[in-house]
């Protein structure tokens, strides 16, 4: 056979085993002849190789330095919670001879993050979401070690919790991640997400910050999320969102996917910014529960109807007061119905809801200045929030509901529509029960007195109507509850 068709039969083969741009390259260097390369040729010829360790006599950047020291404060969060199974025939005695060992509950199990912020004290982060209804909690160090968590306190409404281990465990400190001035952080920061995603084992993502301030989120309560295109996953939640410098700037949360969170990372991702996270956690740490400021006022979205019919120009946004309760700290700075707040302390406020999550995030006795518009004008009014209660027992609103305690609805399921006042609890054979009252029941409104909320609740009572008729919410169904 000829040297050309031999070549030829060669690169055909390779052809059929690389692909025609390896067959061609061979071709050519069977066909050339031989000849020695110069040594400066050689040189240049590249070589597969690693990252070079300088770039232009500079060092090649590497995020592991950094992380060496912030992982250590990045834990996994197991929990537990024991459910009680509803079987039918779980209390019929034949049925109980013949099954003896069926089971009456189950266990259920779940996973996320958490980061250390005080190794003095062994306080650990996490999301009331990652620990919520848990009987039992332990946390997983980076080393390996499995701690025992004792539970501090939960926020369900921004979805903070606390937790306290073992500041020494086998006679190792803890190490603890510190807190950034989050309010610093900026569109296109570079930031890295630290967590536990899909159970697989402390994993590290980097991205950017996307956004500030997002309060868009459904689903979620009090918001004012960084977003980052991090990738964020089902098991980081609670996990640490680390600027360069290795400070925690967020606590992981949620991340969004139409297909749902199972469905995995699409580039958004939203975190609790470290700012807020402190002042949960030093309300948590004190108290155990989280104290919120409120203005005392209801309000509805401002639209161009509204705008018109109160002098202000077309495309003009905010939140119209439709009432002002007495008492209130708006009614001691002279808030008026027909207001509109178009700004909280230089924060825009776009309608009632954004004004609803500017006071979420206020704690109580905070000192708040609002830009309102008023016959034209705008005027700065300053004022100090007070603080909104968490509950209220029946008997302080009226004595036919002795036995109920009220509270506002989390604040995630007044995003998705819901509103009315929760029936926390009602005490056996209370007058309140006897009434048929039950725990969970949502009310609606008092007579035809809507109660959108405690306030509007307490206020709908302050004249006790001599026949009180509640409008209740209990599961799917609405009626009229005659309270005698």
């Amino acid at each position: 056979m000829r040297p050309s068709a031999r070549a030829t039969l060669l690169a055909l083969t390779a052809a059929a085993a690389f692909g025609g741009f390896a067959a061609t390259a061979i071709r050519s260097g069977l066909e050339s002849p031989a000849r020695a390369a110069p040594a400066s040729a050689v040189a240049s010829v590249p070589m597969a190789a690693g990252l070079p360790g300088q770039v232009a006599g500079q060092p090649l950047p590497s995020l592991a330095p950094m992380l060496r020291r912030v992982t250590p404060a990045v834990v996994s969060v197991h929990s537990r919670q024991r459910v009680r199974i509803n079987n039918p025939f779980a209390n019929d005695p034949f049925f109980r001879r013949m099954f003896p060992d069926i089971p009456e509950e189950r266990i259920n199990e779940s996973l996320g993050s958490g980061v250390i912020v005080d190794a003095a004290r062994g306080y650990v982060l996490t999301n009331h979401h990652v620990i919520e209804g848990a009987d039992e909690v332990s946390v997983t160090l980076a080393d390996g070690r499995t701690l025992a968590a004792e539970f501090v306190g939960s926020d369900g409404d921004t979805d903070i919790a606390l937790m306290k281990i073992p500041v020494a465990p086998d006679g190792t400190p803890l190490q603890a991640m510190p807190l950034a001035d989050s309010s610093a952080l900026e569109v296109g920061d570079f930031v890295v997400a630290v967590g536990n995603p899909f159970g697989v084992g402390q994993t590290v993502t980097s991205g950017i910050v996307s956004a500030v301030g997002r309060s868009n989120v459904p689903g979620v309560g009090f918001q004012n999320f960084i977003q980052t295109d991090a990738s964020i996953n089902p098991g980081n939640s609670g996990g640490a969102l680390v600027n360069l410098r290795g400070e925690l700037v967020g606590i992981n949360t949620a991340s969004f996917n139409p297909r749902g969170s199972m469905a995995g990372n699409i580039g958004l991702g939203f975190a609790i910014p470290a700012n807020l996270a402190r002042d949960v956690l030093q309300q948590l740490a004190s108290t155990g529960e989280v104290r919120r400021g409120s203005l005392g006022l209801d309000s509805q979205d401002l639209d161009d109807r509204l705008a018109a019919s109160l002098g202000l120009e077309p495309g003009s946004r905010g939140a119209v007061v439709t009432r002002v309760y007495p008492g209130s700290a708006a009614a001691e700075a002279g808030i008026r119905p027909g207001d509109v707040i178009a700004a909280a302390n230089g924060q825009r406020i776009a309608n009632s809801e954004s004004l609803r999550n500017f006071q979420g995030l206020q704690p109580a006795n905070a000192r708040v200045t609002l830009e309102v518009r008023r016959d034209g004008t705008t005027r700065q009014v300053a004022t100090t929030l007070r603080e909104q209660p968490r509950m209220i027992a029946g008997q302080q609103l009226d004595p036919r509901l002795s036995g109920a305690s009220f509270a506002d609805l989390p604040e995630a399921l007044r995003r998705s529509g819901a509103g009315g006042v929760l029936v926390e609890s009602v005490a056996p054979d209370s007058r309140a029960a006897r009434s048929g009252l039950r725990e969970g029941d949502v009310v609606l409104a008092v007579g035809r007195a809507r109660a959108a909320d405690l306030a509007g609740l307490r206020t709908a009572l302050s004249d006790p109507p001599q026949s009180l008729v509640l409008r209740i919410q209990r599961g799917r169904s609405q009626g009229n509850l005659a309270i005698e």
